[in-house]
């Protein structure tokens, strides 16, 4: 068993609307909280942060080369999984306090951010 203990300063009735702020202690609390947030706000979300990102790409020619395509040659589907991904990294950076976020600054997907948080 898990014993999970609240932070300092903790108030009861805090918002569900809110996200989850992680303020460099008590990570364990937070990423149980963060996850549940995630889940209920887009279950599909968790699935982005879990998995590697989603870059849409294209044969070059007839070789079986795959390249990236650029943003003009998304169709629907390609330009909604790449809206996931930020969608993921939004809530995730709107999480964290300003020392945390220079952990991350530089990661290019939610999954890389979740990783180093």
């Amino acid at each position: 068993m898990i014993l999970m203990v609240a932070p300092p300063n903790f108030e009861e009735g805090q918002s569900t609307y809110r996200l989850p702020r992680f303020n460099g202690q008590t990570y364990g609390w937070w990423k149980i909280r963060m996850h549940n947030f995630i889940m209920a706000e887009d279950s599909e979300l968790w699935d982005v942060i879990c998995d590697v990102p989603f870059i849409p790409t294209k044969n070059l020619g007839n070789l079986a080369v795959a390249i990236p395509m650029t943003r003009k040659e998304f169709n629907d589907a390609d330009g909604k999984a790449i809206e996931k991904n930020f969608r993921a990294k939004k809530i995730l950076v709107c999480g964290i306090g300003p020392d945390e976020y220079n952990m991350i600054s530089a990661c290019q997907s939610a999954e890389e951010i979740w990783k180093a948080l």
